[in-house]
């Protein structure tokens, strides 16, 4: 299960979830919460699961994935 409570995370807008992203560095990117309705973000939650069991390096949401690859496959994403 995704926590969504940004009471610890008050730079994060509402509507939106932070998330970390990289394969040995992570950056943090806040993205809509509209994605995680989206195949293309919702198969980068299923490598994320099988990756870490939920039990995430950083403390929050991290998806294993190129940064490059993550920016361009939310450019694609509609942002409503």
């Amino acid at each position: 299960m995704i926590k969504l409570n940004n009471k610890h995370q008050p730079d994060v807008p509402k509507g939106h979830l932070a998330v970390y992203v990289g394969e040995i560095q992570k950056k943090r990117f806040v993205v809509p919460l509209s994605y995680l309705d989206h195949p293309l973000f919702q198969d980068l939650l299923r490598r994320s699961e099988e990756e870490y069991d939920f039990n995430y390096p950083t403390g929050g949401l991290t998806i294993p994935c190129h940064e490059e690859a993550f920016i361009k496959l939310t450019a694609r994403l509609p942002i409503s």
